[in-house]
């Protein structure tokens, strides 16, 4: 059975948590290229007996400084956590990303936060690590202080496939490009949105094919279209097999991207519940029709192709 995770908000946290290893970043999607990073720690854990600590921002900075940034998370705080609890991390430091903490010098990030407030022992980041006030802390500042402030930083190689990082950056492009199973084989495990299904216009129905409506919120929005996908409810460990258009659906004229799903072979009222929608394939792009029959016939056979996926 995994072990509970502590959450705090702050970075005062209780001696019992101090002495750790820490490591330091958005980790948007938890990836490959993180993945690599937290085995390295959990060896590190075990060899020093050390307790292992995420220090990671809400927002994620870049969405901070740029407000036009709506869409980009590769998953949410609540994934993250289940995610993190399968990487042995023992505690996680959310920080809310504010005007405030946005003008901490470099300097004082490390010495009144990162040795005073949580006697780091070991620090883990990636190379393109960037902190402190306009970004001016690097890797080499890091490095600079680390016999100052009694820590080891930890700067382990990145993860390349065909010459390039292994990033949420790369990540986000292939979900926007529609290259789904590229995008899930680098996160080693399917994309997936969760959500609270909200009520609609009730058009599926109308049409003879039931959908639960759910809002994205600032997901990325991967390639509009439809795709096969997997179900659960409320956390459940029962999957259902579906059907999901992610999109703005042209042929009702409609704006607002939503994620619309049809589970196969289920009835009931599913308003409010929260789904987990795991993307499998990626069927074909979004399109206008010329009405309802034209499109009803393409969801039967977009289902029947869902199905021969799964």
């Amino acid at each position: 059975m995994v072990k509970k995770l502590k959450i705090f908000k702050n970075f005062n946290i209780p001696n019992k948590f101090k002495k750790s290893i820490i490591l330091i970043g958005n980790f948007d999607g938890l990836h490959s290229g993180h993945q690599k990073l937290f085995e390295l720690a959990k060896k590190y854990k075990i060899k020093y007996k050390s307790k292992v600590g995420v220090v990671t921002f809400d927002p994620i900075p870049k969405m901070f400084f740029n407000t036009k940034i709506k869409n980009y998370r590769i998953s949410n705080f609540n994934q993250k956590v289940i995610y993190l609890k399968k990487f042995g991390v023992d505690f996680v430091i959310n920080k809310k990303f504010d005007k405030n903490f946005s003008k901490i010098v470099y300097y004082n990030f490390i010495k009144d936060i990162l040795s005073k407030k949580l006697r780091s022992k070991f620090i883990f980041v990636s190379n393109n690590f960037r902190f402190g006030h306009k970004r001016e802390g690097d890797v080499a500042q890091l490095k600079k202080y680390e016999s100052d402030f009694g820590y080891n930083l930890i700067n382990p190689t990145p993860l390349m496939k065909s010459k390039k990082i292994i990033s949420s950056t790369m990540i986000r492009k292939l979900l926007e490009e529609g290259k789904l199973s590229k995008a899930n084989t680098f996160l080693k495990r399917n994309w997936e949105i969760e959500g609270k299904v909200k009520r609609g216009r009730m058009m599926g129905q109308k049409i003879g094919f039931p959908t639960c409506n759910i809002d994205i919120e600032n997901y990325v929005i991967a390639k509009p279209g439809v795709y096969a996908v997997k179900i659960r409810i409320n956390d459940r460990r029962k999957f259902y097999k579906g059907i999901a258009n992610l999109g703005y659906r042209p042929t009702f004229n409609q704006k607002k991207i939503l994620l619309e799903v049809n589970i196969f072979n289920f009835s009931g009222n599913l308003y409010n519940k929260k789904l987990s929608v795991e993307f499998l394939k990626f069927i074909r792009g979004e399109k206008k029709f010329k009405g309802i029959s034209e499109l009803k016939n393409q969801i039967k056979k977009d289902i029947l192709k869902a199905k021969k996926t799964q």
